[in-house]
């Protein structure tokens, strides 16, 4: 048996791959509109999107899966999730090629994420779901909005680059070098 639980899931295309995910987490799939742009975000994170009042940060789903990017499409959706992490609930949008339907998985359709002998970062599959066309990929969205990057392929684990940082934080190690070079006594924590 897979980390996956039988019913309703989100089934949506990137490519030609099919993924899933649970119903539960899905506030509403909006039309996709082009997200704010945020400066020095992560690749993936392509900005904010307004949902009704609200910035949710809106990321690509390809991307953050270490497929390539692509063009959006009339059939392109934002998927706007409430993800449940261990402090906090996340809303994010996610951005998927298209949405195909809600659709219902039992326990025996569903099997554990395969084995293929090598090395994989696999830890954000919960499950496979076998169809007569191929297979349903279930994500746990939790995993893979709360990996760090250094462990996403492609990234700083793989390519020995340092990992992006944010304006903030950015500022803060520059104020640290400065205060060092000038001896200063002032103290900031650079992560």
């Amino acid at each position: 048996m897979s980390g996956a639980e039988a019913g309703l899931y989100v089934t949506l295309g990137l490519g030609d791959e099919v993924f899933a995910a649970p119903v539960a987490l899905v506030r509403e799939i909006l039309t996709y509109q082009a997200p704010s742009r945020v400066p020095d975000s992560p690749d993936h994170l392509l900005g904010l999107t307004d949902v009704r009042g609200q910035g949710v940060p809106t990321a690509d789903l390809r991307i953050r899966l270490g497929m390539a990017p692509t063009e959006p499409t009339l059939n392109t959706r934002i998927l706007v999730l409430d993800i449940p992490l261990e402090d906090r609930t996340l809303s994010l949008g996610l951005v998927a090629d298209r949405v195909f339907e809600v659709t219902a998985f039992t326990a025996d359709e569903i099997e554990p994420s395969p084995d293929i002998g090598i090395r994989w970062r696999s830890d954000y599959i919960e499950g496979v779901v076998r169809r007569d066309d191929g297979f349903i990929v279930l994500i746990d969205l939790p995993q893979l909005l709360s990996t760090t990057d250094a462990d996403i392929p492609g990234t700083v684990s793989e390519t020995g680059l340092a990992p992006q940082r944010n304006g903030a934080e950015r500022a803060v190690r520059r104020r640290w070098r400065s205060s060092d070079q000038t001896g200063a006594s002032e103290s900031v924590a650079a992560t």
